[in-house]
């Protein structure tokens, strides 16, 4: 009579984790058993049982931007930058107007979009070069209506009190937590209108309406970007 084969052991079942976080805990399940078994082996007068096993892991570093000036830096949409320089170049917004804005969004207070500027602390602002070198200076009256040119073109908007908001999509000094904060803040502000402020960009040789896409048309005509 034979004797019975010697029973299967049968191999232990590794379960499909359902996140890393449930494979870390077996990982952490296994290498307890093991850490736990090796401690049984040990000489009896000093075996001692496992209690817990914990690990440290370093943060990663990041470096730090090497921006030029003091000033910090703010995220820019590589759409509209050169868009600037296209519109610059087609004589679609004028000399004023880039001045301004590029003036304004570079003084934006961190995280909210607004920068604190009057008509005149612009004015002065952009002719500090000029002044220096005896050249030809921007006028407030100037200032004035490129502002409203550019609220026209929903790039920014006047808060009052010397305070004007930047459309955020556009440029922004803070992070993007930050930055949806004042989207939410703005959408609220203007009853979620699509074609309100910072939605639609003109100026109107060159609409866009900024909902993540495909760009149609690139060329100097009305068109709309929807996406």
């Amino acid at each position: 009579m034979t004797s019975d084969p010697p029973a299967r052991r049968r191999p232990r079942a590794v379960p499909d984790a359902a996140s890393d976080e449930a494979g870390f805990d077996d990982l952490l399940h296994i290498l307890g058993e093991q850490l736990g078994e090796a401690s049984e082996s040990a000489d009896p007068r000093t075996r001692r049982k496992l209690k817990n096993v914990t690990f440290e892991f370093e943060p990663d570093r990041t470096a730090v931007h090497d921006m030029a000036g003091d000033a910090g830096y703010s995220l820019a949409s590589n759409w509209f930058t050169q868009l600037l320089a296209q519109l610059a170049v087609a004589n679609s917004i004028t000399k004023s107007q880039l001045c301004v804005f590029l003036y304004v969004a570079g003084g934006q207070d961190r995280g909210t979009g607004i920068a604190q500027y009057t008509q005149q602390e612009i004015t002065d602002g952009l002719n500090r070069l000029a002044a220096k070198k005896g050249g030809k200076r921007i006028t407030r009256s100037t200032v004035n209506r490129a502002i409203r040119a550019l609220v026209g073109y929903k790039w920014v908007e006047q808060l009052g009190n010397g305070m004007i908001q930047l459309n955020v999509r556009l440029w922004f000094h803070g992070n993007s937590n930050a930055q949806h904060a004042v989207l939410e803040q703005l959408a609220v502000q203007h009853d979620r209108d699509p074609e309100a402020f910072p939605n639609s960009i003109g100026p109107d040789v060159h609409q866009e309406e900024l909902d993540l896409g495909v760009t149609q048309p690139t060329h100097y005509e009305r068109g709309k970007r929807t996406g």
